[in-house]
């Protein structure tokens, strides 16, 4: 897990995670004291930070922040190593900059790793928790949060395709998607080989109610 977490660290910023015993700085915290107590503290940063107030919107938008995150670690270690690290809430270590987007640390990223086909059941494992709250103090709907999943695995697709030709993270991703799939009914998945990936969600991340904001590439309401 060593040499992958740092053959990924060289596809970018998002991808990159710092491992090891000892955190790379000081204010990291568990994510399930984020899912907990910590929760409306973060989505009222997010909501400063957007502009939007600590609302709904700025709910939609950390919760597809952490699972863009998420993704980016679990999709990329397992299409450049074939396993993914564990990443339950109790495992993996997050804290928000005073600039940038959120920062994870792993203390033990070899310890509990599985299989490349667990990637669905870890990363949205982790995200039910916090999904849960989100639907509870927030009033956000399932069909938003998991739409904001979907779109975050093909947004991680998307730059892994750019970095790392081959089409391991493309048939991860696809069968998630598919009926049937962890994340099927979310939206259209297309792959075509030297064209890339294209993804139409069938919900909305909120976004548009951000002021200045427009409408995502994949949105829905694009097609309407």
């Amino acid at each position: 897990m060593d040499l992958v977490l740092r053959r990924l660290a060289a596809v970018g910023p998002f991808f990159t995670v710092p491992y090891g015993k000892e955190p790379p700085g000081e204010g990291f915290r568990l994510l399930s004291e984020l899912y907990g107590p910590g929760l409306e503290p973060y989505v009222a940063e997010v909501g400063r930070r957007l502009g939007s107030g600590p609302g709904r919107v700025a709910a939609s938008t950390a919760q597809f922040g952490i699972a863009s995150r998420l993704w980016s670690v679990g999709l990329g270690c397992a299409a450049l190593g074939g396993r993914v690290p564990d990443l339950g809430a109790d495992r993996v270590w997050w804290r928000l900059p005073a600039a940038g987007s959120l920062e994870l640390w792993l203390p033990e990223p070899g310890r509990g790793d599985r299989p490349a086909e667990a990637l669905g059941e870890t990363v949205l494992g982790n995200l039910a928790d916090l999904d849960a709250r989100l639907r509870e103090r927030y009033g956000v709907s399932p069909k938003v949060l998991r739409g904001n999943a979907a779109s975050g695995l093909v947004g991680a697709v998307r730059v892994l395709l750019d970095r790392v030709p081959g089409g391991p993270a493309v048939a991860l991703a696809a069968s998630l998607l598919a009926e049937g799939g962890a994340l099927g009914g979310t939206g259209t998945f297309l792959h075509e080989e030297g064209l890339g990936v294209a993804f139409v969600r069938r919900s909305c991340c909120l976004y548009y109610q951000v002021p200045g904001g427009g409408l995502c590439g994949d949105c829905v309401l694009r097609t309407r």
